[in-house]
């Protein structure tokens, strides 16, 4: 296994100011303040990781200029040992020489291409503040977009050495249903064949203490169906990847954190005036309740809660 912790994720906000708010009001996650080549870059601790809120047009986030979750930084011990074990599983790293990360910790960067479109980073553990309690648990999750779980699978659990967590198929059906009333036979009903409307393929690998989840779309003839600012389904998330993977390639789609009460946090968001997509907690996979503040809230990235048992 090439590392046991995400030492940060990194979030590219384009109103770095209404992230930070969310992350210390709201989710009451302990700030640190880590230099970078220009600036400071509030980093929020949480569990055993942290959310890196970095502007838009950072060099550590390649000076691109869409917000986003945009890549996953690895805590290692030794930076060449690493790089070395990556390269010898058949991963490349993007360049020989390692640069100046958070906090002058020395990082490299895999090969884009080799890690199936996810953004890694190799870097020197980071010293932060203690996450003790709050309304957060951990980072439960990072979507992942993608164009075959398969690979996905064969790169970070085959190469990498990252344990498979489960895997499942996530399908949305329509389902008619006719009825036949007579003034002498009464009502007869007969239900059409199921026709699939949305569908998911899905693996999520453990890294650290939580996942990454492939998400791949289970028929491409399904197209991209997407109702902005809804409450989701598995048409509509199956939509939202295809567009993203068509748009932006396959990569880092959101962020989802481990509520203890879902409810409680996304009502103290709502009543905060913030823009929400979800008030309280919805069924979600792997037997979660789930729920979305609007991307606005948080500088253009999506972020969705989680609460469950596991």
């Amino acid at each position: 296994m090439l590392s046991d912790q995400i030492a940060y994720v990194a979030l590219a906000s384009n109103d770095p100011h209404a992230t930070c708010a969310v992350f210390e009001r709201h989710f009451g996650l302990p700030r640190n303040e880590l230099s970078s080549s220009e600036g400071t870059i509030p980093v929020f601790s949480l569990a055993r990781s942290a959310l890196a809120v970095f502007p838009v047009g950072h060099p550590l986030v390649d000076g691109d200029t869409k917000p986003g979750v945009h890549h996953v930084a690895l805590g290692v011990d030794d930076l060449a040992a690493a790089a070395a074990q990556a390269v010898a599983a058949g991963v490349p790293l993007a360049a020989d020489a390692p640069v100046a990360g958070l906090a002058g910790r020395k990082t490299l960067l895999l090969e884009r291409s080799a890690t199936v479109g996810v953004r890694t980073r190799l870097t020197e553990r980071l010293e932060l503040k203690k996450h003790a309690g709050g309304p957060l648990e951990r980072i439960d999750h990072l979507g992942v977009a993608s164009a075959d779980v398969f690979e996905d699978e064969r790169v970070f659990a085959g190469k990498l050495g990252f344990p498979v967590e489960s895997r499942q198929t996530d399908m949305e059906v329509s389902m008619a249903v006719e009825s036949f009333t007579s003034d002498k036979y009464g009502v007869v009903y007969h239900n059409r064949r199921p026709e699939p409307v949305g569908g998911l393929r899905v693996c999520f690998i453990t890294v650290g203490e939580c996942e990454l989840e492939f998400l791949a779309n289970f028929d491409p003839d399904q197209g991209a169906h997407v109702e902005h600012g809804r409450s989701g389904s598995t048409r509509q998330d199956q939509g939202a990847i295809t567009r993203f993977v068509s748009s932006r390639g396959r990569g880092l789609h959101h962020v989802a954190v481990k509520a203890g009460d879902i409810d409680a946090t996304l009502g103290s968001m709502a009543r905060a005036g913030l823009p929400m997509i979800d008030l309280k907690g919805r069924p979600g996979s792997r037997r979660a309740l789930i729920g979305f503040p609007h991307p606005k809230a948080l500088g253009g990235i999506l972020m969705h809660l989680v609460q469950r048992d596991a």
